[in-house]
């Protein structure tokens, strides 16, 4: 399915994100990206609900972009970790990646990812769910991991690309979702709102 029809609008990623970057590279779209300015942790007090939460922050960062450019195709993201009634999005320092890994260790857990596009004033935002299960993770093992400076960015404190790989037991849903970009989502994301 090619997502984007001729003529093709102007592609903007609004993240930060090496991994979206990647990505969305792999369905061979001419993109650029723009890293919007906003408050994430404002954006999101008082939202207990994940779904809620990722397409609050992913339809934010989109519109941040997509004001300055209202003729381009601008697609915003944002991923959490639920494990129980906590949502965990990245870790603030070692102790808190250390804290995350224990409790996902072990357990199945959801990888919730919002995403936003925008064209043209209008948007298409939604949230895509997918859930990992964790073996038992040996405490000098969590450590060593931390060490390894892999979990900082991350939501939930790891990478299920990387060497966090080691632990995945199984997932259930998109695994480039727990990445941070469910393209097969995103594609018919972007072509409902191009074609509608």
């Amino acid at each position: 399915m090619n997502a984007l029809p001729e003529p093709r609008p102007t592609l903007i990623l609004a993240s930060a994100s090496p991994r979206r970057r990647e990505l969305l590279a792999q369905l061979g779209w001419d993109f650029s990206v723009q890293v919007p300015d906003v408050d994430e942790q404002a954006l999101g007090e008082g939202i207990d609900d994940p779904n809620t939460l990722v397409r609050v922050l992913a339809s934010a960062k989109a519109s941040a972009i997509a004001k300055h450019y209202p003729e381009a195709l601008v697609i915003g993201a944002d991923t959490v970790v639920v494990c129980g009634a906590e949502i965990l999005g990245k870790p603030t320092d070692t102790a808190d990646a250390i804290r995350m890994l224990r409790a996902l260790q072990g357990t199945t857990h959801a990888v919730i990812t919002g995403i936003s596009v925008w064209h043209q004033g209008r948007n298409i935002t939604v949230a895509e769910s997918t859930t990992v299960t964790f073996a038992p993770m040996m405490p000098e093992a969590i450590a060593a991991y931390v060490a390894s400076g892999e979990p900082m960015d991350k939501a939930g404190a790891y990478a299920i690309q990387g060497l966090a790989s080691q632990w995945v037991v199984g997932i259930t849903g998109c695994y480039f979702n727990v990445v941070g970009l469910p393209l097969h989502r995103l594609c018919t994301s972007v072509s409902t709102l191009l074609t509608h």
